[in-house]
């Protein structure tokens, strides 16, 4: 970043900062880290050292600069925000003071044309954060009816999911689907928006994206392995972006701050399991007006946090059997 340019600012970046409570000398995992904004503010308080991590190459390379900056205190790597464990792991570390997650697509992604997620701009249907394995237009062009209504309709929360996947395969009869404009033109053509609501094709994008890129799966997986990795003490914070991530977050901290077994008076000998954390946000954090009003794509966005106990960690739970790339494909 040039002298010239203005950091990065994170929705709830600063109250994301403040339930972290970075403190001098601790370790801090940026499970996400896009442009930087989180590290960069948890790197303002002395001696703290941030693991940053995210499948982006392009968002690691655009990090250079501030690793230069940190004098060693910063390290990024490449890979899933799932793989954060072993992220630790391979720079011999394996405990942490804190984590923070900003899940979703960023910024910087759809505001490039070329990177294939936004609507708003026209260029290749691809919405492959880490640029591997299958794109958006593969899934477009292969996908049955069926898989594709159950995309859009799990992941995207379409109600007319099934009126869209019917005219993409009629589309593709014609010739491939290659680019977002022409997916947000056959979208457009079947959900009718009124004024004032969200674009037509905004839900269908959002299901699409998330399948390309296993969110969901990522998530659950991420919230195990932070769980493997705090410290006693040490504060998981999680930014969200619509109710399905939202909820994720919310169940698996009601789950893991709730007592485990216990039995009853048939059962008078089973001992109690500890709570892994205590949930510190009873509602979750919501972006003022002046944020929303300065960033509209904050006005969804919820924070939750939560304080590990000195409890061992579980096992990550079983994922939920639904619409998968490894499935579609065989794979799974």
């Amino acid at each position: 970043m040039s002298a010239t340019e203005t950091p990065h600012v994170p929705v709830l970046g600063r109250e994301a900062v403040t339930w972290l409570v970075p403190r001098e000398g601790g370790v801090y995992v940026d499970a996400t880290f896009g442009a930087g904004g989180y590290s960069r503010a948890i790197l303002q308080v002395a001696g703290t050292r941030v693991i940053g991590i995210d499948r982006d190459r392009t968002a690691i390379a655009g990090g250079f600069d501030l690793v230069e900056q940190s004098g060693g205190r910063l390290t990024l790597v490449e890979d899933r925000f799932s793989r954060l464990a072993e992220a630790c792991a391979g720079e011999g570390v394996d405990a942490v003071d804190g984590v923070v997650m900003d899940i979703g697509v960023s910024s910087m992604q759809l505001d490039q044309a070329d990177r294939g997620f936004s609507f708003r701009l026209d260029g290749p249907l691809d919405m492959r954060m880490s640029r591997h394995g299958p794109s958006a237009a593969d899934v477009i062009a292969t996908a049955s009816e069926a898989d594709l209504a159950n995309i859009f309709y799990i992941f995207g929360e379409e109600r007319f999911s099934r009126q869209v996947a019917r005219a993409i395969v009629a589309a593709r009869r014609d010739g491939p689907i290659t680019t977002t404009r022409a997916l947000a033109d056959i979208v457009g053509k079947v959900v009718r928006a009124r004024p004032g609501d969200i674009h037509p094709a905004t839900r269908t994008f959002q299901g699409l994206r998330i399948f390309v890129n296993a969110e969901l799966d990522e998530l659950h997986l991420a919230l195990a392995a932070a769980e493997r990795v705090l410290k006693p003490g040490g504060r998981l914070v999680v930014v969200t972006f619509h109710s399905l991530e939202d909820r994720i977050v919310k169940n698996f901290l009601v789950a893991r701050s709730q007592r485990r077994g216990g039995g009853s008076r048939h059962l008078p000998d089973v001992a109690h399991e500890a709570p892994r954390f205590v949930v510190l946000t009873r509602r979750p954090v919501t972006p003022g007006a002046d944020e929303i009003a300065a960033n509209p794509r904050a006005r969804s966005a919820k924070l939750r946090a939560a304080e590990r106990t000195d409890a061992p960690p579980l096992p990550a739970d079983t994922l939920p059997a639904w619409p998968s790339l490894a499935r579609m494909t065989g794979g799974g």
